[in-house]
């Protein structure tokens, strides 16, 4: 018994899962209605084939056939009666209007109308009256389908007094007519609200898809973003620098082997550093969640060996740090504060090499940290300048970094010093406590 079970489960199992084969393999669009496809499906019709679709075909062949029967049956006491010329006519003209049954999807007034009208006088064309209603009602104005069932109800009152049915009382036939009529009417609005909820539903997932799409490709656009960014803050610094030295050993032939030795040995520790950046972009890229969750929370305590760095290079450097202990500076603030100083010192060597630099971080738990890069401006321009081409791009991307940061960043010349003037980066940053 316990085996005649397992079979009976494993049968069912089996059934099951060839039904949602076949399913799958026909469904959905050959077994939609051909105006439903066509509005649920975006592709093209010459993509879908033909607007009439399998179940269409099948609809049509089974409405006339069952309106042809239903007219028979009604028709049949007079067909047993003999031939009549005059009957002979009404029947012939109540099976054409079965046979026009599949023009009601492009003219279902037309068809329903003279259907139904001429059901009053001709018992054949009464089931082509019933599903001519019954299209009205669904693909029509709720308007067009009562007039229709109006006439509807009115040609079975004639019907059944001119044509009545023999055995069955007058009160019944216009009983059974009525019923037919609110049948058909109301089975007729039910699959029209359902192939709206239909439409509706398809509308709805190609906006999500759309909306989907669409956040798809404003992901790729932040992630491309980020990567430029990221690159500009990390490698845009080395490359001047390595541009400055390089650019003194073209315009300064006769410069001492000290000093053409140093120029080397910052460009060889330049490109180096270079590598390693790259690499630290290319395990930035490698994150899955996107966001920054190295530790670079001792970012600001390399503050030192940045200006050393510059130092190197000729400039003059002045760092003043007042903001407690800066390795418990959040992460993100940490970064923004290190990339806005290093895209500060870079364009104060860019723009005016050997000009004082004075970079002050102050700031403390709940109050901010605030950045500060200044150097004042001169009117004299360095002969043997070198600057890189992109000037002004890094302050665009130190803008968005702090506004990501939940910051705020400006930058400008100022009239404060009494030489003419300073030029000024200053940005604030939140430090929560």
């Amino acid at each position: 018994m316990a085996a005649f079970r397992q079979l009976i489960r494993r049968w069912r199992q089996w059934l099951r899962v060839v039904s949602n084969e076949a399913m799958t393999a026909f469904a959905p669009w050959p077994l939609l209605p051909g105006a439903l496809r066509a509005e649920t499906d975006p592709a093209p019709e010459s993509v879908t084939g033909s607007r009439r679709s399998v179940r269409d075909i099948a609809v049509d062949t089974g409405a006339v056939a069952i309106s042809l029967l239903v007219g028979g049956l009604t028709s049949w006491p007079r067909i047993a009666a003999g031939p009549s010329g005059l009957w002979t006519v009404t029947l012939a003209v109540g099976g054409g209007c079965c046979l026009a049954l599949p023009l009601r999807r492009r003219f279902p007034l037309t068809v329903a109308a003279v259907a139904g009208a001429i059901s009053a006088v001709s018992p054949a064309a009464g089931g082509a009256a019933f599903i001519g209603l019954f299209s009205v009602a669904v693909h029509l104005r709720m308007r067009d389908a009562a007039w229709i069932a109006a006439l509807g109800v009115a040609t079975g009152l004639v019907s059944s007094w001119v044509t009545p049915v023999p055995h069955v009382p007058y009160t019944a036939s216009v009983v059974i007519a009525m019923l037919g009529t609110a049948a058909a009417l109301g089975w007729g609005r039910l699959v029209r609200a359902r192939r709206q909820l239909l439409v509706s539903l398809a509308e709805r997932a190609r906006r999500i898809e759309a909306d989907r799409q669409a956040q798809i490709k404003e992901a790729r656009r932040l992630e491309r973003t980020r990567l430029a960014r990221e690159m500009h803050d990390v490698l845009a610094h080395r490359i001047s620098l390595i541009s400055l030295h390089a650019g003194a050993l073209e315009f300064r032939p006769d410069a001492s082997p000290e000093e053409i030795a140093r120029a080397a040995g910052v460009i060889r520790s330049g490109t180096h550093q270079m590598s390693d950046d790259l690499r630290e972009i290319i395990g930035l890229l490698r994150e899955e969640s996107g966001d920054d969750t190295r530790t670079d929370r001792a970012a600001l305590a390399g503050l030192p060996e940045l200006a050393e760095e510059f130092r190197r290079t000729g400039a003059e450097i002045t760092l003043i740090t007042d903001a407690g202990d800066l390795v418990t500076v959040p992460t993100m603030t940490a970064r923004t504060a290190y990339r806005i100083i290093q895209e500060g010192l870079t364009n104060a060597t860019k723009h005016a090499p050997g000009a004082p630099v004075t970079v002050t971080v102050r700031g403390t738990a709940g109050d901010g940290l605030a950045v500060e890069v200044r150097q004042p401006l001169s009117p004299k321009r360095q002969e043997a300048a070198v600057v890189p081409p992109g000037s002004g791009v890094g302050l665009l991307g130190l803008a968005e970094r702090a506004l990501l940061a939940g910051g705020t960043l400006d930058h400008g010349p100022t009239a404060d010093a009494s030489d003419g003037g300073e030029y000024l980066l200053r940005a604030w940053l939140p430090w929560e406590a």
